[in-house]
């Protein structure tokens, strides 16, 4: 008999003698024929999907080891590159409120996520992450898509919007009376905030009644179609949370890659927005203006350019919001500037544990994590942190 001791990245249950088991929970029990006896942190996983569905890859965990998982993920990866820091209690969503999603759609009307590590869609009947008003749409969707007779497989990007659910679909375009009919039909039904589709050109919109915005920070910012959001309302206030802790008492800010603005409409400051993604920085410009909030906007690919140790000195912190593969240009930087204080935020403690190394190398204390699992279920796991150094 051998014990389940603990989660691996991908999501197996490792065995004290070091095997790896599909579908186990710290504190299950390896029969001598490899079966899994249950043990207090397994659960019966609430949806028919599981464990076929990939959007979910640790439903027969209890939060109190999804929250060991996450932790575990972080301290491991600072450990690997010699950074140690105080990991505080995971931040849980909870189910049903994500409020942005992306599904897959086959010519046969099968919509749903793709299968654990397959292509194959796992047509959706039920799911206990996404929030009710995204799943609402999916047995409407399943008999709108297939009359616009693509050849190959959609992309349809759900977000919960200010106005209702904004529906953007990839890789086809209606066309014709017949579509349009279709399209205004399904949206006064089911009260969507709009509809866009991009067949390669970009994006066109053929539904929106009134302008689509997202309130940020208190300010209603324009949302572009199938833009970045965080994932969930409670996972968004965590980082917001944790980034006003870090910058606190800070006059001027540096938000880099910023978004829609999440961090920069909710800091007690001045703030000097940064982000290479065109329509977004123009949204939050726009927002900003409209606002009159003291929020200053550059579009800038900061993986090309990113500021320099010069520019950053002019502010008294930064808050820094990297995609996956983090910000190792920006860090450098950083690692090179006179900055007090950096609030970093990160959706991948592998690449996140790679700049604290860097940053910490060039005299910052890794002051705190907060660990958020905003992806209910799942081996993705996102932080925030703050960094500081004594001026000088």
């Amino acid at each position: 008999m051998t014990i389940i001791v603990r989660v691996a990245a991908r999501g197996e249950g490792v065995a004290a003698d070091g095997r790896h088991v599909a579908l186990a929970a710290p504190g299950d029990t390896l029969g001598d024929d490899g079966a899994i006896i249950p043990g207090p942190h397994h659960i019966d996983p609430p949806c028919r999907h599981y464990p076929e569905c990939g959007g979910c890859q640790l439903q027969h965990l209890d939060d109190e080891s999804w929250s060991a998982f996450i932790t575990d993920r972080i301290a491991s990866a600072l450990a690997a590159q010699g950074v140690s820091a105080p990991v505080r209690a995971p931040i849980l969503s909870p189910p049903r409120t994500r409020r942005r999603a992306s599904l897959h759609v086959e010519p046969s009307g099968r919509i749903g996520f793709t299968a654990e590590r397959s292509h194959q869609i796992v047509d959706l009947h039920e799911c206990h992450v996404l929030a009710p008003e995204l799943f609402a749409l999916v047995r409407p969707l399943k008999r709108l898509l297939p009359s616009f007779k693509a050849k190959r497989r959609l992309d349809v990007h759900l977000t919960r919007a200010d106005q209702g659910v904004d529906v953007f679909v990839k890789g086809v375009a209606p066309e014709g009376l017949a579509h349009h009919d279709a399209l205004t039909a399904f949206a006064e039904a089911n009260g969507v905030a709009r509809i866009a589709f991009d067949d390669g050109l970009g994006p066109e919109t053929r539904w929106e009644p009134e302008p689509v915005t997202i309130t940020l920070g208190g300010v209603a910012v324009p949302l572009p179609p199938g833009s970045f959001l965080q994932a969930t309302v409670e996972g968004e206030a965590a980082l917001v949370t944790a980034a006003q802790e870090a910058v606190a008492g800070a006059r001027i800010v540096a938000d880099l890659f910023a978004g829609l603005g999440t961090f920069a409409f909710s800091l007690n400051a001045r703030v000097y927005a940064a982000e290479g993604a065109r329509d977004a920085i123009m949204a939050l410009k726009a927002a900003a203006g409209r606002a009159q909030r003291p929020v200053f906007t550059e579009h800038r690919d900061l993986f090309r350019r990113p500021l320099t140790s010069a520019e950053l000195d002019r502010f008294d912190a930064i808050v820094l919001d990297p995609p996956r593969a983090g910000a190792r240009e920006q860090v450098l930087q950083l690692a090179a500037s006179k900055v007090a204080t950096v609030a970093y935020m990160s959706c991948n403690p592998s690449s996140f544990a790679r700049d604290a190394q860097d940053l910490c190398k060039a005299g910052y204390t890794l002051d705190w994590v907060q660990p958020v699992g905003q992806f209910r279920w799942s081996t993705h796991v996102e932080l925030a942190s703050r960094f500081s150094r004594s001026p000088g």
